[in-house]
């Protein structure tokens, strides 16, 4: 580490310490016990990282990291751009690709999905914490122009403006808050026809969060719905891979900690470029689970957790402890399902996927072996071979149609 990035990084370190310790010193002792839980999983990340630098100089991976984003692909599909505007004013970005007509599909389309133009469905794309749009990429390029989809930013992600309620009124964010958005954008890009929604993580409770306020569009316009990697509630519970007493150390002081550093955003953006090599190993370790991910598909993962403002971070955070959506999952009881997880999902744990599948016992529960949090990037190919047949099951797409050879790993999908 360059000696400018080392005083960037204790520049950053002391003023997040000073905002915790300003909170109380009970508080600022809690949070050094949570500290020391939290660098379990920072030593485990930083174990990869320095046997790394025993043969890659920190500027050679500075340079690799360049080379990943110049020459990867990932993020690049753009579609038709408009705005939503939520209940309190936040604008909402989200694009739109529309359906190509038949004489126009590529072959390999016509193979996997058949030659009859698929019915009017539109496919709403929900995506999580700390991530945009982009990150159905590969669901994305594989749909594209055989179904109308709709990828949209969550508020303070991605394209889309800063929370209003957050900024000018310093209201928590809310999963309800953000199942309105979604109903927003609905109405805007798809305000007829039926829909499929599909939810990663956050975006999953966002989907349940609609059905709990707007019953009667699930019941009139929702004709499928894939959960992938998300929970209807309990995440207070979940453990992240640390040591019991770790994590209710963590659970307690974490939100102030958060809180604490969003209030000195500018100098924790500087720590968090200086220990780039650092926050990529714990990145890693809580988005996939294989040992052999593409380079450029971690970096992808890696710039879109990065795009994230900690005081964003901060903001959120604390709505996934009060999410209980569990009741609102009887909406979509009669319906085509399909539950997805990652085995090996710090975050989500596949555990809740399987809870969410047991109280929609005609869903279809796919576990992932050897997948962590970012299943649809790690293993996109199932993914996309999964939501195929969700799409057929709902009527998207015509029936028999199904999506294979994409990449080598789609045997590794067992059904629950």
């Amino acid at each position: 580490m360059s000696e400018s990035s080392a005083e960037a990084a204790v520049e950053a370190a002391t003023a997040a310490a000073s905002a915790v310790s300003a909170a109380g010193g009970a508080n600022w002792r809690r949070a050094g016990i949570a500290g020391a839980a939290i660098g379990v999983v920072a030593a485990g990340a930083a174990a990869g990282v320095a046997i790394e630098r025993l043969t890659v100089g920190r500027g050679m991976r500075r340079k690799a990291r360049l080379a990943l984003d110049s020459a990867g692909p990932y993020g690049s599909l753009r579609g038709m751009p408009g705005k939503a505007v939520a209940d309190d004013g936040t604008e909402l970005y989200y694009e739109v690709d529309e359906v190509e007509p038949d004489s126009t599909l590529a072959p390999r389309r016509r193979r996997l999905f058949g030659r009859k133009a698929p019915a009017p469905v539109t496919v709403v794309f929900s995506h999580g914490y700390c991530l945009s749009q982009d990150s159905w990429h590969f669901q994305r390029a594989a749909l594209r122009g055989v179904v109308r989809t709709v990828h949209w930013d969550q508020r303070s992600h991605g394209r889309s403006a800063r929370g209003v309620a957050q900024v000018e009124d310093d209201m928590p964010v809310t999963i309800d808050q953000l199942g309105r958005d979604l109903k927003a954008v609905i109405d805007a890009a798809a305000p007829e026809g039926p829909l499929v929604l599909v939810g990663h993580s956050m975006g999953g409770m966002t989907v349940m969060a609609l059905a709990d306020q707007y019953p009667s569009l699930i019941r009139e316009r929702v004709t499928g719905v894939a959960f992938v990697g998300t929970s209807s509630g309990k995440l207070g519970e979940v453990n992240f891979g640390l040591p019991v007493a770790g994590v209710n150390a963590v659970r307690r002081v974490l939100p102030g900690v958060l809180k604490a550093l969003g209030q000195q955003a500018a100098l924790v953006e500087r720590g968090r470029r200086a220990t780039a090599d650092l926050f990529a190993g714990i990145i890693k370790r809580y988005s996939f689970a294989s040992r052999d991910v593409d380079p450029a598909v971690a970096r992808f993962a890696e710039r879109l957790i990065e795009g994230t403002p900690i005081d964003v971070v901060a903001e959120f955070y604390p709505a996934f402890t009060d999410h209980d959506k569990t009741e609102a999952l009887a909406y979509f009881a009669d319906m085509p399902v399909l539950v997805l997880a990652g085995v090996k999902d710090l975050v989500t744990p596949s555990e809740h996927s399987e809870a969410i599948a047991d109280l929609l016992p005609d869903a279809e529960l796919v576990l992932v072996p050897d997948a962590g949090h970012l299943v649809m990037l790690e293993h996109p190919e199932v993914v996309i071979d999964r939501l195929a047949d969700l799409l057929t099951r709902a009527g998207a797409v015509p029936a028999g149609a199904t999506v294979g050879g994409y990449g080598s790993t789609s045997s590794t999908a067992q059904p629950g």
